[in-house]
C-alpha cells in the first residue's frame, strides 16, 4: 500500500483539492490517498507544520506528506524532499520542515530539480505530484534532486527557556476545532525543565495552575458533576506532546471556547512558571 498524505491551505470550496487527488491517481493510480487538512490558515506555515507532526507519526513509514502551503518556487524559496524518522516530506523551503527536524535529525534531504522535466505550463503542485508519486512506488531521493545538508529555519516562534531555569516561554501556534489553544511548549521540555518542581502557566493577565490529566480531570463528588465544571479553563498536554489551553466541554456556540473566553490567539505567549 502506498500512501500519500495531503495538507494544504486550499480549503474545499474550489476544485484544487480534487484536482490535486486527480493528478496524483493520472499518475499512480495505485496511490492511496489521505487528507490531513485542507484548511491551513492561508500561507502559514507554522500551522502546517504543526498539523503535520501532530498527524504524520499515526501513518506507516514510508508514506509520503505532501504539504502544499506557500509553495511557490522562488529565487529564494526551493522545493525540497526529506526522509525524516521513516516518513517522507515534500514541500517549499519554507522553513516548515525546520519546526519538525528540532527533535530528530534528517536521514536525507534533497533540492527538487525536475522542474524542467515538466510540461510547459506546470505548476508547483505539479512537481510535487510528480515526486510524491516517484517516491511512492518505491524511488529514490537521488532521482528527483540533489543532496542539500540545510533547510530554511524559522527562529521566532521557538519556545525559550529563561537563563535561571525558572521558566518557558512559548507561543500559540495552532487554535483547533474546538477553539483549542495549541502552543509550542512540549511535554517533554516541561518535564525536564521542572525537575518535579510545581508550574504555572500564564498568558495575558491569566494563570493556570497546573496542567490535568485529560479535559476531563476534575473534582467529581456529591456537590460537584463534571457539569458544573463546564466553561473551566484547563491545560494539558495533548496527545501530540503540545502544551494547549482548553475550556472544558468548549462550544463557540454556548459555553465559548479558550480562543473566545480567554482572547488567545495566534502568536500570543504562553509562560510555564516554575515554583
Amino acid at each position: 500500500m502506498s500512501i500519500i498524505t495531503l495538507t494544504t491551505d486550499f480549503g474545499l470550496k474550489d476544485h484544487f483539492v480534487g484536482a490535486l487527488k486527480g493528478k496524483i491517481l493520472s499518475c499512480y493510480e495505485g496511490a492511496v490517498i489521505v487528507d490531513i487538512s485542507h484548511h491551513v490558515d492561508l500561507f502559514n506555515i507554522s500551522e502546517a507544520s504543526y498539523i503535520v507532526g501532530a498527524a504524520y507519526n499515526s501513518f506507516p513509514q514510508s508514506t509520503v506528506h505532501l504539504i502544499g502551503v506557500d509553495a511557490e518556487l522562488t529565487k529564494e524559496t526551493r522545493h525540497i524532499a526529506m526522509l525524516w524518522n521513516g516518513h517522507y516530506f515534500i514541500c517549499a523551503d519554507n522553513g516548515v520542515l525546520s519546526l519538525l527536524t528540532q527533535r530528530i535529525l534528517p536521514e536525507k534531504i534533497v533540492e527538487i530539480n525536475i522542474h524542467d522535466r515538466l510540461p510547459e505550463g506546470s505548476t508547483e503542485m505539479d512537481a510535487f505530484v510528480m515526486v510524491a508519486c516517484h517516491l511512492a512506488k518505491g524511488g529514490l531521493l537521488n532521482v528527483i534532486g540533489r543532496e542539500t545538508n540545510e533547510i530554511k529555519q524559522i527562529f521566532d516562534l521557538q519556545p525559550v527557556v529563561s537563563p535561571d531555569s525558572n521558566s518557558i516561554r512559548g507561543y500559540v501556534v495552532y487554535i483547533d476545532h474546538f477553539g483549542n489553544c495549541v502552543t509550542n511548549i512540549t511535554k517533554k521540555q516541561v518535564k525536564e525543565l521542572a525537575k518535579g518542581r510545581d508550574y504555572e502557566i500564564t498568558f495575558s493577565t491569566k494563570s493556570i495552575k497546573g496542567v490535568k490529566s485529560g479535559y476531563s480531570d476534575f473534582t467529581v463528588n456529591e456537590r460537584f458533576s463534571l457539569k458544573d465544571y463546564e466553561g473551566e479553563k484547563l491545560a494539558i498536554f495533548n496527545e501530540a506532546g503540545f502544551l494547549e489551553i482548553a475550556i472544558y466541554r468548549s462550544n463557540p456556540s454556548t459555553v465559548g471556547t479558550a480562543k473566545t473566553l480567554l482572547g488567545l490567539k495566534f502568536r500570543d505567549v504562553v509562560n510555564v512558571i516554575f515554583k
